[in-house]
């Protein structure tokens, strides 16, 4: 009697109208959304599969894979999208060490300037990538910040070559993606309760041990959350390696752009940003797998 009364009962009747309710709101932006997404990947793949014509730099209707076998037999553009993997993972790992500890700083302190301390790290965010990059130019070039205080501290004879290296590249998209991972992992380090790390301690576990085997698989979900957000941002991050790697450092981002602009090759583009999304999206669904294979042992 009680399962019927809570299938045919006022109770169900106000859960299906409060469902039919949620649903009716959330539709239409689902709608606006989803096409706005999937209608431009579509067409853009549609354009990946034509032909192009260098003389006239235009784009011939048809139907092949010509421009993904050129990708992938070509090691000039493998090698762009190695360095690009490379890249993206050396960011994601170095955030990753440096916005845990930052993080749990944050999630733990009790002081009445926490608040400070947030505003302070989503603060870089309100200014734009291409922005952030030229002040990293600034400080990188041969008679910048760093250069300038070395020699005038008479540590070296001649000015280093930080700029348009895969070093610059690297600090630049670091000093991007780093809030992106300290806020997702200080807003899952808030959900775990200081109790169970005093817990630990209490039983004689050292803070080594109480990281590895406590907080570390508590902020399992946190982590894998930071990482991939973070992979994905260096993966695509298009103004940092364009102004701060210059013009023979390459990465996939970049490619798509000049290939878009400057070639005019729109089915070899295409092909190009494609590549980019599946390589992207496997790495990403390879890492989530790993992460949840170790968690459950």
């Amino acid at each position: 009697m009680a399962d019927v009364a809570l299938t045919h009962g006022p109770v169900a009747d106000k859960r299906r109208g409060e469902g039919l309710t949620a649903a009716t709101l959330i539709t239409p932006a689902t709608l606006f959304v989803a096409f706005c997404l999937l209608a431009p990947l579509v067409v853009l793949f549609r354009y990946s599969l034509n032909e192009f014509i260098p003389a006239k730099k235009m784009m011939v209707e048809a139907v092949t894979v010509a421009n993904y076998i050129r990708f992938f037999t070509d090691p000039y553009y493998t090698s762009i999208l190695a360095t690009t993997v490379r890249v993206a993972v050396m960011v994601t790992a170095i955030c990753l060490v440096l916005g845990f500890p930052l993080a749990y700083v944050v999630a733990r302190t009790q002081s009445r300037f926490k608040h400070l301390l947030i505003i302070s790290i989503i603060l870089p965010l309100f200014v734009g990538n291409a922005v952030r990059a030229a002040g990293w130019m600034t400080i990188f070039g041969s008679k910048g910040a760093v250069n300038a205080t070395l020699m005038g501290l008479g540590l070296i004879d001649k000015p280093l070559e930080i700029m348009f290296t895969e070093k610059a590249v690297i600090i630049g998209i670091i000093a991007v993606n780093l809030p992106f991972m300290v806020l997702t992992l200080q807003s899952v380090i808030e959900g775990i309760d200081r109790a169970v790390e005093e817990a630990a301690f209490s039983l004689g576990a050292p803070p080594g041990t109480m990281f590895r085997r406590v907080l570390w698989p508590l902020a399992l979900p946190g982590i894998l959350a930071g990482t991939i957000l973070t992979f994905i941002l260096a993966m695509n991050a298009y103004a940092t390696p364009f102004l701060l790697g210059g013009p023979l450092f390459k990465m996939m981002a970049p490619l798509v752009y000049n290939q878009f602009t400057q070639q005019a090759n729109w089915p070899f583009g295409g092909a190009i940003a494609f590549i980019l999304m599946t390589v992207t999206l496997l790495l990403t669904v390879a890492a989530n797998l790993i992460f949840q294979r170790r968690a459950a042992r």
